[in-house]
């Protein structure tokens, strides 16, 4: 981890001195999200993403993007309720809604005047973790249909992720960018599970150059 931090400084640093032009900048979109390894049912979450960058134009091909976003990630699942026999009787629904700052550093490689594709790594900061179970009879254990925990003890407080994504310029301010979040570590901290928890990210944003 601070390897990664300090790498992300001198890079940052480096690209400022020689830096041709900087513009900034804010952004907002959609996340379709996914978590791997852990959820044998596991479907989409819808969330979003909103924050701030930096484009730092080193020449008029190639750019460096820095950013930070509060992203909304997560999965849903139906996990199904079993007899003694294992015998299927029902599922219930599962949501995992989890929250994350995240600092992207994007290398931008400009193949048209309009268009751009990126790649980059990704820190994110876990800021929380939500399990909500419902269900039209009566959960587990409980007297209840319908039940929500906290569960940030449960998951790692820092996520490592690669980007790979795509920007066109519509006009000299306004963008479209498509961008995909391949999570990189395991993000599982229960001690009693050897589940290899990831997450998966697919953004759609648009962006406002100042």
């Amino acid at each position: 981890m601070k390897k990664y931090i300090l790498t992300t400084v001198i890079v940052f640093v480096f690209t400022l001195t020689n830096a041709q032009k900087i513009k900034f900048g804010a952004k907002a979109g959609l996340n379709i999200a996914n978590l791997t390894g852990y959820f044998p049912d596991s479907s989409p979450l819808t969330g979003f993403n909103i924050g701030v960058f930096g484009e730092i134009k080193i020449t008029n091909k190639f750019a460096v993007q820095p950013e930070l976003l509060f992203s909304t990630q997560g999965n849903k699942m139906k996990i199904p309720v079993l007899d003694i026999s294992s015998v299927f009787l029902y599922s219930y629904d599962g949501k995992w809604n989890l929250s994350y700052l995240n600092l992207p550093v994007m290398a931008k490689y400009y193949i048209l005047d309009k268009l751009s594709i990126e790649t980059g790594p990704q820190i994110g900061l876990l800021l929380s973790a939500k399990a909500k179970y419902s269900s039209d009879k009566a959960l587990p254990s409980l007297n209840t249909s319908t039940a929500e925990y906290d569960i940030k003890n449960y998951i790692k407080s820092v996520d490592l992720g690669l980007n790979f994504g795509v920007t066109y310029d519509v006009s000299k301010n306004l963008s479209f960018n498509f961008r995909y979040n391949l999570g990189l570590a395991n993000i599982n901290n229960e001690p009693m599970s050897s589940s290899n928890i990831k997450n998966k990210v697919l953004s759609l944003s648009l962006g406002y150059k100042y």
